[in-house]
């Protein structure tokens, strides 16, 4: 919430042209980039597909100064990849005799992982180059270096610029690097080179121009903030100009805005016990599953200085148990340096102190009694990757929550393949890892082509999707659809009287969780009964539209604050939290989720595993007419809807903006190219978990 007006978009404009450049990294039926990429040529070793590909679409400002300080991590090539393949495919294999048979890190470590006479080696190497050895990881994965721009460009003869893309400033390398000596046989990428990073993926209920307005917590201290009722009954609405009449009829959607009672406040937004029992979890916790035992931990970038006391005002606020020194810890994951260009590029509008909040959060509101270790990044780049790597060798916890993401195409493949690596790691140790499937559906209204999020699309990662949710005045669940939000503005600002829009001004899409067909990862075995050949994003799903979203407690300018979040950065931790308590029942980690959810029936009953959602509508759909100089022009509900993009089934509804006071025909279930559907779909995957029910499934 301290960055309330923004939101990461990857190209602005329609003039922006982008031509992608695909590498298919796939080998085995579990489908990931296998082989070292450290390839023998005149000049040594060449690290093949280590530049990321958004350089290929920005503009080279020239040389970065060679002064400047940087800190890079290089990555060695693990041992015997086939077998690691083979071994974690019999793993996940029902009627192999090592199903779930889980690896401790040190016979990972002993079997697969680069040696110490590799890493000592590699480190001489480094520092034989004016290199400062920052860190080394304890599975000899890699080694964290700091210093010039200059050593490290005649190091590994590159050349690093910054780069001009979509009004920010970034750096890169412009070409492959490579290793004159025989070191570099054994290593499979470098990532620092660039700062492009990841993102995190979570969204506010405003549209451009609109401002979220939190609400200050000492006005309510009993947790009733926003309105949970938020779908209403059909109304009709009449918006008058100097000759010009619109008259609207339909659904209608959010509290008024000219309600000033807590608990009722425009538009909506959900609190912990309401999602408690949507999600059936209180027959968990009366059966005393809440995640005692367990750990879940987070993985963040660059910290939040008010998180602590943040989550523990949130637990006191909505009636859930302390949270604390005693069961939540903020650990640094290794190597943090001072990097002033990674920290000066946290990412255009990423408002990672509200993702820490919102995840810490809500894992927290799903698993009150789960312990919570949220491990920082110091950077949004390799960092990460080193926080995930730390998790796993020290085996915090069974679960891993990351709401944030990369698109597939922009980063750096060689990276990427290390990422894959580890998330197959902690595949084999029994731990589930998992992503957001992004909020910018099929890139489409972005990007000139479709793709989907890395790492959600990682075949050893569980890819979390989302929907868009109405409860009833019980709180349990009355629709579900995929989450996709058009807006179609049909009336201007109420201090202007609120005159009609003539014609109505189609927005069009805002955000909708992450889909599609992975263009770099071919379909893992789980996935055997669905079409294709590539990886499929997502797996499974939960509420991730802002519109229907969750309040969080953030400090912001020294005011604790109430206001709510959505994205699929929120469904990935309230899954993991549903997982952490899955693995407490079991007694053990329970390893990734994803091939466990496609086992598991679906239906929309209320005693399935897993509730199907699917295309929905209800009531009226908004629609109407002007009448203006020209004469009188009907609308349909279709085309105040639109783009639909061969959608034919949704839920429309009036929306008046509390923040601009605007007139809204707000859509849900139109998600770009996207659709929900029967069984699997790219936007919701196979559907929800049915909390009590989705828990005794996975562990009987």
């Amino acid at each position: 919430m301290k960055a309330l007006t923004s939101r990461w978009r990857l190209v602005s404009g329609a003039a922006a042209v982008v031509v992608i450049a695909v590498v298919v990294l796939a080998a085995s039926n579990i489908a990931h980039a296998g082989s070292p990429n450290a390839n023998p040529a005149s000049n040594g070793y060449t690290i093949s597909n280590n530049t990321p590909g958004f350089i290929k679409h920005a503009t080279d400002k020239g040389a970065v100064d060679p002064t400047e300080q940087i800190a890079i991590t290089v990555w060695l090539s693990l041992h015997n990849e086939a077998q690691l393949d083979q071994k974690v495919h019999d793993l996940y294999t029902k009627g192999s005799s090592s199903y779930h048979h889980w690896l401790t890190q040190s016979q990972f470590d002993a079997s697969y992982s680069p040696t110490s006479q590799e890493v000592n080696s590699l480190e001489n190497f480094l520092k034989a180059h004016n290199l400062s050895v920052v860190t080394v990881a304890e599975n000899n994965w890699y080694v964290k270096v700091q210093g010039t721009v200059g050593d490290i460009e005649k190091t590994f003869h590159v050349q690093i610029d910054n780069f001009s893309y979509n009004g920010f400033t970034y750096q890169s390398n412009t070409g492959d690097p490579s290793i004159n000596d025989p070191v570099g046989a054994h290593v499979a990428a470098i990532s620092g080179m660039d700062d492009f990073g990841f993102q995190p993926t979570n969204v506010q209920p405003v549209s451009s121009g609109e401002t979220f307005t939190p609400v200050a917590v000492g006005s309510n201290p009993n947790g009733l903030f926003f309105e949970g009722q938020c779908f209403r009954g059909t109304e009709s609405h009449t918006f008058s100009s100097t000759g010009v009449t619109a008259t609207y009829s339909g659904n209608r959607y959010g509290a008024d805005i000219s309600n000033t009672t807590l608990g009722h406040l425009a538009p909506c937004g959900y609190q912990p016990s309401e999602m408690q029992t949507a999600y059936n979890m209180l027959p968990l916790y009366k059966a005393g599953l809440d995640g005692s035992g367990q750990t879940v931990v987070i993985t963040d970038a660059f910290g939040d200085s008010t998180i602590q006391s943040d989550a523990e005002l949130f637990s006191q606020v909505y009636g859930l148990p302390d949270l604390n020194s005693s069961n939540f810890q903020v650990l640094r994951a290794p190597g943090a340096v001072n990097n002033p260009v990674n920290n000066g590029h946290i990412g255009p509008g990423a408002d990672w102190a509200g993702e820490i909040t919102l995840d810490v959060e809500w894992v927290h509101a799903m698993a009150p009694k789960a312990k919570i270790d949220l491990v920082i990044g110091p950077n949004n780049g390799a960092d990460l990757d080193e926080a995930i790597n730390y998790a796993v060798v020290h085996h915090l916890g069974n679960t891993i929550s990351n709401s944030w993401a990369a698109v597939e195409g922009f980063g750096n493949p060689a990276q990427f393949n290390r990422d894959n690596r580890i998330l197959e790691q902690a595949a084999a140790e029994g731990i589930d890892v998992n992503f957001s499937s992004g909020d910018d559906g099929d890139y489409s209204t972005v990007l000139p082509f479709k793709t989907v999020s890395f790492p959600a699309s990682s075949p050893f990662a569980t890819a979390i999707g989302g929907t868009s949710l109405g409860l009833d005045s019980t709180n349990h669940i009355a629709f579900q659809t995929g989450w996709g939000t058009n807006l179609t503005r049909i009336a201007n600002r109420a201090s202007l009287g609120n005159p009609p829009d003539d014609p109505p001004l189609h927005l069009g899409f805002q955000f909708g969780a992450g889909g599609g067909s992975s263009l770099t990862f071919t379909k893992p075995d789980f996935q055997s009964n669905l079409p294709g050949t590539m990886r499929l994003v997502p797996d499974i799903s939960m509420l991730a539209d802002p519109y229907t979203g969750v309040e969080i407690i953030e400090t912001v300018g020294g005011q604790p604050s109430v206001g709510v979040i959505g994205g699929t950065s929120l469904a990935c931790p309230m899954f993991s939290a549903i997982m952490a308590i899955a693995s407490e029942k079991a007694g053990t980690g329970l390893g990734q989720a994803a091939p466990l959810v496609y086992g598991l029936a679906s239906s929309t009953g209320t005693s399935t595993p897993i509730y199907d959602v699917t295309a929905y509508t209800q009531g009226t759909n908004v629609s109407g007419s002007i009448t203006d100089s020209s004469g009188t022009t009907n609308y349909s509900a279709d085309q105040l809807a639109a783009p639909l993009n061969g959608t034919t089934t949704y839920l429309s509804a009036f929306y008046n903006s509390p923040f601009s006071t605007r007139w809204f025909v707000i859509t849900f279930g139109t998600d770009t190219s996207l659709t929900t559907s029967t069984g699997w779909d790219d936007v919701t995957g196979v559907g929800t978990p049915n909390g009590a029910n989705f828990v005794n499934a996975l562990a009987p």
